[in-house]
């Protein structure tokens, strides 16, 4: 239903767009007839032809654009007798050839005072709507947009003739004012045949206008100055009362039953969670795409709580050591997550939901329904505009429309974009790619050494490791890895021995010292400890960003390092 008001709002306020002025001479030349019988049928022919012409040429291809170019010279040639049939009367008299002389005896029925036929008037509105191009605002390029993408409809068509109906609207407006204000001045000036010439020298500019195609250039651009500011708050404004009347209902929400065990908060069920909107954020405290979209998890969660959001983080482990709820403590303390965390350590949340991703948020409504879901970084404008309309819809007031203040720092800020050429990259044999240092030798020591060259995106080892299932140990002091990468920021995901003890590290990029390229967890001299198993952040490059070789030394034994990640 928004749509719909929306399209019929819109096709109104092109009254205001310079670029209908080409069309107003033909709807003004009806202004001194009956509007029912003449004015009327005018209006409905060009609503009901710019619907079927938008609509079929939104989803029609080619063929439909050149039919209606064909028409519109048609409709131009018909516009412009009718011109001149009001400009010079004498002029079909004079002239034999057959359009001219239908023209006129067109003209002359659609003019003639108390017996216009509505047959004539519809037939000219059909004429006027093939030479309408309405400017592309907003709410336009909306419905278009949408017939585009999802196809013929019978929607397509009603949401396109509401548009036209609503421009219909204001011009009859025009029509019906205009009609008072030309029978008032025949009345006081006895100007008529002076009003009607005039009206036909109008219609021939604008059909000049046309066909110079002024109306989709020139004066389409001073519309889009004058009128797309005011579609564009009028889309927000409605949009924002109804947009979560258009969200799916995907069903009803799984249970968060199966986590070994709760931080932040007691074991949460959907008694706890009636009447409240849920954010479901799955994360892992190692993922470098968790990890950029906390700022704003926490931010929500910070902003409309009051309001009745409940943020939960389930935390399903990529690594063993992940399993850890120690580990995982840890990491929420260090992150300043405050809201209830559920450690689902056996893929029993995770399964529920048919979850395959990591970050994944699952927005449910106050009734238990899940109504929304994004995955991955990026779109926080409109996940948190699906918060506010499932809060409103529950009933919350005085929810903000702007967007929470976010602003991520270290190995929590956004990534670099483009910049980023170089794939996450794990180090274990189960999923590990691009080895140089082949063969590997899987859960066995081995003595291991670079290829001469490295390209792109490969990566090797110097020294004793041992590669086991999803990591690369290494089982004397000294060990290197080496990869070749393109990205702005470097993350290793990295672990201290069995015993716990911290091990020294030192990082090179292309055979020097990191300097201002170093990341948090690095000094510009390249030197940093792995104290905990977690991520990492060793480069952050200013400026360029451009093609490195990096590589990290173990200065003492029993490092782990578990997956490259980049940003």
């Amino acid at each position: 239903m928004l749509l719909f008001l929306l399209s019929y709002l819109g096709g109104a306020l092109t009254i205001l767009s310079p670029c209908i002025l080409p069309v107003l001479p033909f709807v003004f030349a009806r202004a001194d007839q009956p509007f029912v019988r003449s004015g009327l049928p005018l209006l409905a022919g060009m609503a009901t032809t710019f619907a079927a012409v938008a609509t079929a040429a939104a989803i029609g291809g080619g063929w439909v654009v050149a039919a209606n170019q064909a028409g519109r010279w048609a409709a131009l040639a018909l516009m412009a007798v009718f011109a001149l049939a009001l400009l010079l009367p004498g002029l079909a008299e004079r002239l034999t050839q057959p359009l001219v002389a239908a023209g006129a005896r067109l003209s002359e029925t659609a003019q003639s005072r108390g017996r216009g036929h509505p047959g004539a008037a519809f037939l000219l509105g059909i004429a006027t709507g093939l030479l309408w191009a309405p400017c592309a605002g907003p709410i336009l390029g909306l419905v278009l947009t949408g017939a585009a993408l999802h196809g013929a409809s019978a929607g397509t068509a009603l949401l396109l003739l509401a548009y036209g109906a609503g421009a219909a609207t204001s011009l009859a407006l025009a029509l019906l004012v205009g009609g008072r204000v030309f029978a008032a001045m025949k009345r006081s000036l006895g100007v008529g045949e002076w009003i009607r010439r005039a009206l036909g020298a109008a219609m021939l500019a604008g059909v000049a206008a046309i066909t110079l195609g002024l109306d989709t250039g020139l004066l389409a651009n001073l519309s889009t100055a004058s009128t797309a500011e005011l579609e564009q708050r009028l889309v927000n404004r409605l949009a924002r009362r109804d947009t979560a009347a258009n969200l799916p209902v995907e069903g009803p929400a799984p249970s968060l039953d199966g986590a070994v065990q709760w931080l932040n908060s007691p074991p949460l069920t959907a008694a706890d969670l009636k009447g409240k909107v849920v954010l479901v954020d799955f994360w892992t405290y190692s993922c470098i795409n968790c990890l950029r979209t906390l700022p704003y998890v926490k931010a929500w969660a910070e902003k409309y709580r009051d309001q009745g959001l409940v943020v939960v983080g389930v935390h399903a482990p990529e690594f063993a050591f992940e399993r850890d709820p120690d580990n995982v403590a840890r990491a929420i303390r260090q992150f300043g997550i405050t809201y209830p965390v559920a450690l689902d350590n056996d893929f029993a949340i995770w399964t529920a939901f048919g979850n395959q991703y990591w970050p994944a948020h699952y927005f449910i409504d106050a009734q238990g329904r899940v109504r929304h879901r994004h995955f991955g970084e990026g779109e926080y404008a409109q996940s948190e505009r699906v918060i506010q309309d499932l809060l409103r819809e529950a009933g919350a007031a005085g929810i903000a429309t702007d967007a929470a203040a976010v602003s991520g720092q270290g190995v929590q800020q956004a990534a670099a974009g483009e910049d980023i050429r170089s794939p996450e990259t794990y180090l274990g044999y189960q999923r590990g790619e691009r080895f140089a240092s082949a063969p590997a030798r899987p859960d066995t020591v081995t003595d291991y050494a670079l290829p001469s060259t490295l390209a792109l995106d490969e990566w090797g080892l110097t020294g004793t490791w041992r590669i086991e299932g999803e990591r690369s140990q290494s089982t004397t002091a000294g060990g290197r890895i080496i990869y070749r990468f393109h990205a702005r920021d470097l993350h290793l995901v990295l672990g201290p021995g069995a015993d716990g003890k911290p091990v020294r590290f030192k990082v090179t990029i292309d055979g020097a010292a990191p300097g201002d390229a170093h990341g948090t967890d690095v000094a510009a001299d390249g030197s940093g400890t792995v104290t905990e198993q977690r991520l990492y952040q060793l480069v952050r490059q200013p400026g360029v960003v451009s093609d490195h070789t990096f590589a990290i030394e173990f200065l003492d034994p029993g490092a782990a390092a578990y997956a490259f990640t980049f940003g």
